[in-house]
């Protein structure tokens, strides 16, 4: 074995390929054959979309866990720690096993250079092959057609919406965005969407390639009901349904597309009303508006487009924060900062901008420059780092106001160690201490 350790490993995935990024099935799917797996058993979700893929993940694993089956579940990008990207039967897969699955896709590969997110789905793909679960449910990482996700044929297709959002890869426009995740559809094979109003390059593909596509707000939908909310599709209905726990009207969104999935594949995978309640009721996934309370409320969200933005203010629209709204706003290279920061800025009173500590993160000035035809200069404050805007809006923060967290999954990370660290005394860790 190369390495016995996981982060050893993971370094040296780092500098494997000389991109971040190579799309492409060819390479992956050469090492997958040489590895010589077995043909999977397992009924394959996969999930595609510019935001939203990790709720339905998250939706999809809680109702067939709670029905009694055996699942894999494999997500993109972490927060803490690698080992939440691959769970089986609901956790994370040790050092160990990973560091076995490591080796094997390294004794296969050859010469192949794969990029550290290739390598990790064919970790995935070997761990959950031996492992056999009923279900795996697998979020592609950006697109769809060409991710390496898609190396595998899925017996349900799920795109859960389409936005603006890694154009380099996936084409300036909407309908190039669109045609890309709808390559994860297959022939004669359920194909959910869950945007209401889909590119025509989408349902071009799906008709093209013959799947059964099914799409929100026109073959099913969903409705408040009481407390509540009811849902109905071709053929099935659920009233009564109880409330989330996920933040926000899109995540019924997300909910009405898990259903649908779930009621095409209820033949094989049949579940329960009171299973599927306990499941979407259970269903929970960190940085999705997660809000810590205390004396100043905190909340962690991983939006990094125009279209979570807007998704996150409408749900911070409906949130109760007696006293001013503070953003702490640390996004890649790659975004459109004034995009993304045009749905919040009537809301927040101040803006804190930082710099994540990888080499994609867009330096804090010019965030600010970007930022400055939008929101006027005395609103805009540049730290060094990220930890420093986490600090800077700590203390400019007064008892009742509320600090949200935004802009990549590296800026929510950094709160996430800052607010979940053990108190050491001091009043700076006290200005981030939660209520219990």
């Amino acid at each position: 074995m190369r390495f016995s350790d996981l982060n050893a490993w993971l370094r040296w995935q780092e500098d494997l390929h000389p991109s971040a990024i190579e799309l492409g099935l060819d390479r992956v799917a050469a090492v997958w054959e040489r590895m010589g797996p077995p043909t999977p058993r397992f009924a394959a979700i996969t999930i595609a979309g510019t935001n939203g893929k990790g709720s339905c993940a998250a939706m999809l694993e809680a109702v067939y866990r709670a029905a009694g089956y055996r699942t894999g579940c494999y997500t993109s990008p972490h927060l803490l720690r690698y080992n939440e990207r691959i769970r089986i039967d609901g956790r994370e897969v040790e050092d160990t096993d990973l560091c076995a699955a490591f080796d094997r896709v390294d004794s296969a590969r050859g010469e192949s250079r794969l990029t550290y997110f290739e390598f990790g789905t064919l970790a995935a793909f070997d761990l959950f092959t031996g492992a056999d679960p009923d279900v795996a449910i697998l979020e592609v990482g950006l697109g769809g057609r060409l991710d390496a996700v898609n190396l595998l044929d899925p017996d349900l297709a799920l795109v859960a919406s389409i936005g603006r959002d890694h154009m380099a890869w996936l084409g300036d426009d909407l309908a190039s965005i669109a045609a890309e995740k709808a390559g994860i559809f297959r022939p004669s094979r359920p194909a959910v969407v869950g945007h209401r109003a889909p590119q025509d390059s989408l349902v071009r593909r799906a008709a093209d390639l013959g799947a059964e596509l099914h799409r929100l707000g026109k073959d099913f939908d969903w409705e408040p009901e009481g407390a509540g909310w009811r849902w109905w599709g071709p053929g099935a209905s659920y009233a009564g349904l109880p409330a989330l726990c996920l933040r926000g009207a899109h995540q019924y969104d997300n909910a009405a597309a898990v259903l649908m999935a779930l009621s095409r594949l209820s033949e094989r995978l049949p579940v329960s009303a009171p299973s599927l309640r306990h499941g979407l009721q259970g269903a929970w996934i960190p940085g999705r508006f997660q809000v810590l309370p205390g004396e100043v409320t905190w909340i962690l969200d991983v939006a990094h487009n125009d279209q979570a933005a807007g998704a996150l203010a409408d749900t911070l629209a409906s949130f109760p924060c007696p006293g001013r709204l503070h953003a702490v706003l640390g996004i890649l290279r790659d975004k459109e900062p004034a995009s993304f920061a045009a749905p919040l800025a009537r809301r927040v009173a101040r803006w804190h901008l930082g710099q994540a500590a990888v080499s994609r993160a867009l330096p804090a000035p010019d965030l600010k420059r970007e930022l400055s035809g939008l929101i006027e200069a005395s609103k805009l404050t540049d730290y060094s780092c990220i930890e420093a805007a986490l600090e800077g809006a700590a203390a400019a923060a007064d008892p009742g106001d509320c600090v949200l967290v935004s802009g990549s999954f590296t800026t929510v990370e950094a709160a996430l160690r800052k607010l979940t660290a053990p108190a050491s005394g001091s009043s700076q860790d006290a200005r981030f201490r939660m209520n219990p």
